[in-house]
């Protein structure tokens, strides 16, 4: 069920010192221009306005991700440091002596309404605050401290198989939501990772001769990785295309993910197409 504001201030608001009472001066300009009911209007769709449990307040949750956004914070560490903070609480609207959202809360609304949509009004809000000069947006803070860690660079083949694997998870959640079901589809990631594998340790073999057939087969087995990726794209179009017939009768929460999925998968198609080509292009020549 959709809530847009939050409960009436507990006991323990009431006898907080004044000091306590007073945001910082960029929170409390941002505060007020996230009272304007507008920022609530996107994710209106994703819930049913009577029926099902009651979300957390879109008030909450928005500032909370306006936090995240502009302190560069994980979901774990943006509840800790909320929970740790009157001010920042007070800035939540998350009555004082009440529970801060879990972590997996805000990752399961982030999940359902969609990244980009989040990102993108935090942006927008970002940009309006900036242009209205309520914030300050450039100071950069810098950390030198270096971390050794193990850089693993993408390779075509690489890519295509994850493309292919995400294309299979993609349309388990359009099944699951309704879409397609009786669309048949295989699950191609076991089979498109042992070919990745496989090229991957061809390419790793040393000497002429051995190089030579290395890359004999190698181009043999980028022609079979691109065949399964072809395959798993054609089973993808008639999963999009039988998905959006159920999308006309969908209603609610079902139809968000619905519509989420089907955008997701159209999406991973066309970066399919683009590198699916220029692996074959690239061995064949």
């Amino acid at each position: 069920m959709f809530r847009t504001v939050n409960e009436q201030p507990t006991l323990w608001d009431s006898i907080l010192p004044v000091e306590l009472l007073v945001l910082p001066v960029e929170l409390g300009r941002v505060d007020g221009l996230l009272d304007d009911q507008v920022f609530f209007a996107p994710f209106a769709g994703y819930f049913d306005a009577r029926i099902g449990r009651p979300s957390i307040p879109m008030e909450t949750y928005l500032r909370m991700m306006f936090l995240k956004f502009r302190y560069r914070l994980g979901y774990e560490s943006l509840c800790r440091e909320v929970a740790d903070s009157i001010s920042w609480q007070r800035f939540c609207r998350i009555p004082l002596g009440t529970r801060v959202p879990h972590p997996t809360t805000l990752m399961k609304i982030t999940a359902r309404c969609g990244d980009e949509a989040v990102a993108g009004l935090n942006e927008a809000l970002l940009a309006t605050a900036a242009a209205a000069k309520l914030l300050r947006t450039d100071r950069v803070r810098a950390d030198t401290t270096v971390v050794e860690a193990a850089v693993s660079y993408p390779t075509d083949s690489g890519l295509l198989a994850k493309a292919i694997g995400s294309m299979a998870r993609t349309v388990k959640r359009i099944k699951a939501a309704g879409g397609a079901r009786r669309t048949r589809v295989r699950d191609r990631r076991r089979s498109a990772g042992r070919r990745a594998r496989s090229i991957a340790a061809k390419l790793r073999l040393r000497g002429q001769q051995q190089r030579d057939q290395a890359q004999a087969a190698v181009r043999r087995i980028t022609g079979e990785l691109a065949g399964i990726a072809e395959t798993a794209m054609r089973e993808a179009t008639a999963v999009i295309r039988n998905a959006r017939r159920a999308l006309r009768a969908a209603t609610g929460c079902r139809r968000g993910r619905l519509h989420r999925a089907i955008n997701d998968l159209d999406a991973l198609m066309g970066r399919t197409q683009r590198v699916g080509p220029r692996l074959v292009a690239g061995w064949a020549g």
